[in-house]
């Protein structure tokens, strides 16, 4: 796994990436060497070529990027990702006619990026399925055993089962004992296996880790991991279920510094100005069809927990009818009908959050951080979730790093599910990871994901 803007992305994902940039320049600079000939040099020389084939791989993974095409647990099959591919390429073809047709010095030459267009289709299509038989060759895989049996070890195990980009195979499986028998397990496994990695993920270390057989395992080259922290790595979350106290202290991360916040608040209200002025022209439309849509105010007011359990009070555009909550406050569901026909394409398309730049130019919220909360739900879901007040740590937000990733959260199992993602930032939140999110949250808004 590779940090990357505090977020880990593992190596074979880079590898795609990487391969796929140079695809898409062999493509389009092979289609200049077919048109121009021994010419071909100085027209990426001169002509700026290199730069105009430079600007079409830009696009063509930004295209890829909103595509999903390295979501790969989102690519069920061989069939579907070349279908993506062709799909891509007919985008990026009407991209290119438009750019051009605005910007014509961007032309290399006549029917150049036609060309270019055609090679990639072939070339894309031979890279992802060479690349899909490379990652499952035994020489390019770990071998891996658990040591555990808990609800971590099982989130481990069907993380890895189902995310073939990882590069690992499990061989086997400790179940939980006491650290004799465990012991016996690692020195069997040390005498008669080859294996790569061993992943620690026990209940109670104090009673049951063998700790000599590890660091004889350790010192032999195998590498030792802990449990919380692969799965921090390779899902984007932290175990809360069974996480120790010790390793929220002396583990690295939740630097929550004056310096941070200051720099998050800067990026907060530089873009929830721009994004002001790009709404505005739209806010008097919206307005007016929520007036007509039901009766009732155009503004919804809401009590939220923000920054350090502290109240506020936040503004968004009604999606709901007036006496939506006349029975208490409660969750929103799948096709719920107290949302209004306008109001659920608003929610589609987030146009019911406009109104919250105003929370972030007051400080009441981030542009980015954990999605605010209703006090009532706080109350409860403090009680029944362990940790679940650290997400008030942080500044609350528009979006989040649970929001690009999983989704809205309607129950107790659900927000469980957030607060993973919660922790996370807040463990490993720095101004490029926000960056990161904002950069996903477009995706997220143009697929429809995580509305409710």
């Amino acid at each position: 796994m590779i940090r990357v803007f505090n977020s880990y992305v593992p190596s074979r994902t880079i590898v795609l990436l990487c391969g796929e940039v140079a695809v898409i320049c062999l493509s389009f600079s092979l289609a200049i060497f077919l048109r121009f000939g021994q010419d071909s040099i100085l027209v990426l020389k001169y002509e700026h070529g290199m730069w105009k084939i430079l600007i079409v791989t830009g696009l063509a993974m930004l295209c890829a990027h909103y595509l999903e095409m390295y979501d790969l647990q989102r690519l069920s099959s061989p069939g579907e990702t070349y279908f993506r591919i062709l799909t891509l390429v007919g985008t990026l073809a009407f991209l290119l006619a438009g750019l051009t047709l605005v910007f014509p010095r961007l032309l290399v030459g006549r029917n150049v990026f036609l060309t270019g267009l055609c090679i990639l289709s072939l070339m894309w299509v031979l890279w992802r399925w060479a690349f899909g038989h490379l990652v499952f060759l035994p020489m390019f895989r770990e071998r891996v055993y658990l040591l555990g049996d808990g609800e971590r070890a099982k989130r481990i195990m069907e993380a890895v089962r189902t995310r073939s980009e990882l590069g690992m195979d499990i061989i086997g499986w400790a179940n939980e004992g006491n650290s004799e028998v465990l012991g016996k397990v690692l020195r069997d496994l040390g005498d008669h296996t080859n294996v790569d990695r061993v992943i620690v993920a026990l209940k109670d270390r104090r009673t049951t880790m063998p700790v000599n057989e590890l660091l004889e395992l350790r010192l032999s080259g195998v590498r030792i991991e802990d449990g919380t922290t692969l799965l921090e790595k390779i899902s984007g979350q932290i175990e809360v279920d069974e996480l120790h106290p010790s390793w929220l202290i002396f583990g690295d991360g939740f630097r929550l510094g004056e310096r941070h916040w200051y720099l998050r608040r800067v990026f907060s209200t530089l873009l929830a100005l721009a994004l002001c002025l790009v709404t505005a022209p739209f806010i008097p439309i919206i307005a007016l069809i929520v007036k007509l849509s039901s009766p009732g105010p155009v503004l919804y007011r809401q009590q939220r927990v923000g920054l350090r359990g502290k109240a506020f009070t936040c503004y968004k555009f009604r999606t709901m009818r007036q006496d939506a909550e006349a029975g208490g406050a409660k969750w929103a569901t799948d096709d719920d009908p107290r949302i209004t026909k306008t109001g659920n394409f608003m929610r589609r398309t987030r146009m019911d959050e406009i109104p919250q730049f105003w929370n972030v130019l007051r400080g009441d919220m981030a542009f980015v951080g954990p999605r605010p909360e209703r006090p009532e739900f706080v109350e409860k879901l403090t009680q029944e979730i362990p940790y679940y007040y650290l997400r008030h740590m942080a500044r609350p937000g528009i979006t989040g790093w649970a929001q690009v990733n999983y989704g809205y959260g309607s129950s107790v199992e659900e927000s469980k599910e957030k607060l993973r993602y919660d922790l996370y930032y807040i463990r490993n939140i720095s101004l490029t990871l926000d960056l990161l999110i904002a950069f996903y949250t477009v995706r997220a808004v143009m697929v429809g994901r995580g509305v409710r």
